[in-house]
């Protein structure tokens, strides 16, 4: 048995002094244990130590600091992953995985998944079906992730080294673009709660990352895992609407949530998961546990949204890997199980009062959602966040806004661009901006308000 103190107290001289060699460290050691004992008590106590190991197996302090936005915009989805996926497939199945038996066992699997997803019916991970999800949604779950991340890095608050809890890991795409994400100097402690046969997957992936993305999988459910210390980072990546109570799990964790952390949650952007989101935002948000951080800003202090909450963005698709093409081409339906689209509901939550932007609508100046039953048939000013891109179908331009009052949905129409309207369609996703003499109507078919911008309209852009 090693004594781990002493290993401990030399490496916390040494970091001071030098590069910590597991070779040197022996020899303070009481009976002089193999350096590579050593080496792998050092790897385990890293990320306490703030430690960071070099290729060539010496330990150095780690790099502190915030995470800078590193420009994430995949669109292809990294072959070391896509190699160790289809390794996996072929130890399973045989190196023609994706044909003859094994290739339906598949198809069908992706096909039940999707159909248990859509009536929201319970779903289940056996081997066969974590494969096929894996097929399916790695590459999109990779890239989603990455794009939500940079909603906390651009503001400084995706720290390094980081702690990571992801709940409801399953197969490890959101693993997986966190990882590539974050710098390669980053020290990461993962720890992954995933009780279905998908761990198997989960691990087989996790092997392709580096050494200082170091990773625990706890084969637990998100409701009986008790977390051990505090997260940096706890992510619900497309788990939610799995779970018999996500509410009551969601304010589990955030007791191991770190005082200034982050809770990012994600959901496919279908109307069932995404509006399910929303719910589990507005109920833990309304308990008082925490407070949106981005992008479903609250921007009248004390309100509360009540419509529908269907919002979500989409980015740059992300090309088919080769294991999708071949799964799909051996079919009889072309294009059913190819995956390229990167669209998706989310959320970050924060205890500490942070928002994305601290931005709060003046009564003095802007009307409210909640009350435009007031305003049907006026020209108002309104301060509103952009929950979607185009949603139109080639006609006017359409899209969601909120102010986190509303009680019914509310769409921007853009009638007539001017170069005094052009923010409305030019912002981002989760921008804010404020409208001026927007004209207010009510749209009985979709029991919906519809703000006209028209050439009499300015939009300003007040944060992005």
């Amino acid at each position: 048995m090693i004594d781990r103190e002493a290993v401990r107290d030399n490496a916390k001289y040494l970091r001071r002094v030098r590069p910590i060699d597991p070779e040197e460290i022996r020899e303070y050691v009481e009976g002089q244990p193999h350096p590579a004992v050593v080496r792998r008590v050092l790897r385990e106590e890293a990320f306490d130590l703030g430690l960071f190991e070099r290729e060539d197996g010496t330990f150095v302090p780690a790099e502190e600091g915030p995470v800078s936005p590193p420009g994430w915009g995949p669109t292809a989805f990294p072959d070391r992953y896509a190699n160790a996926l289809e390794d996996l497939l072929v130890e399973r199945f045989g190196i023609d995985w994706y044909e003859g038996e094994s290739g339906d066992r598949l198809r069908e699997a992706i096909r039940r998944l999707k159909r248990d997803y859509f009536w929201e019916n319970p779903v289940e991970y056996d081997e066969t079906a974590a494969l096929g999800y894996a097929v399916y949604h790695l590459p999109d779950y990779y890239a989603a992730v990455g794009y939500v991340l940079d909603d906390l890095a651009e503001r400084g608050l995706l720290s390094r080294p980081l702690r990571v809890l992801d709940v409801g890991a399953g197969v490890g795409g959101p693993a997986l673009g966190l990882h590539d994400y974050l710098p390669d100097d980053a020290v990461v402690d993962y720890d992954a709660v995933e009780p279905s046969d998908a761990e198997t997957v989960l691990e087989r992936l996790l092997s392709a990352t580096r050494r200082n993305f170091r990773t625990t999988i706890h084969r637990e459910t998100a409701e009986s895992h008790d977390p051990d210390g505090e997260y940096d980072l706890v992510l619900f990546a497309n788990v939610l609407s799995e779970l018999a109570d996500p509410v009551a799990v969601v304010e589990h964790y955030l007791d191991a949530l770190a005082e200034d952390g982050s809770i990012v949650a994600l959901a496919p952007a279908d109307l069932n998961t995404s509006t399910g989101l929303r719910e589990v935002e507005r109920a833990v948000v309304d308990d008082g546990r925490a407070t949106v951080y981005s992008p479903t800003l609250r921007l009248w202090p004390g309100e509360s949204p009540a419509d529908r909450g269907w919002s979500f963005d989409v980015q740059e698709d992300v090309d088919a890997p080769g294991f999708q093409r071949r799964l799909d081409e051996a079919g009889d339906d072309p294009g059913t199980f190819v995956n390229e689209t990167v669209q998706y509901s989310h959320v970050i939550l924060r205890c500490d009062g942070e928002r994305r932007f601290d931005v709060t609508a003046d009564p003095e100046r802007f009307a409210k959602m909640a009350a435009m039953e007031r305003h049907v048939t006026e020209r108002i000013n309104l301060l509103a966040v952009k929950l979607s891109r185009d949603l139109s179908e080639g006609d006017n331009p359409l899209f969601k806004i909120s102010d986190g009052s509303e009680q019914v949905e509310h769409y921007a129409v853009l009638t007539r661009e001017s170069t005094l309207n052009d923010d409305l369609r030019r912002a981002d996703y989760g921008a804010v901006l404020a409208f001026e003499n927007v004209l207010v109507l009510w749209n009985e078919d979709e029991a919906a308000y519809n703000l006209v911008v028209d050439g009499e309209t300015v939009v300003d852009l007040v944060a992005e």
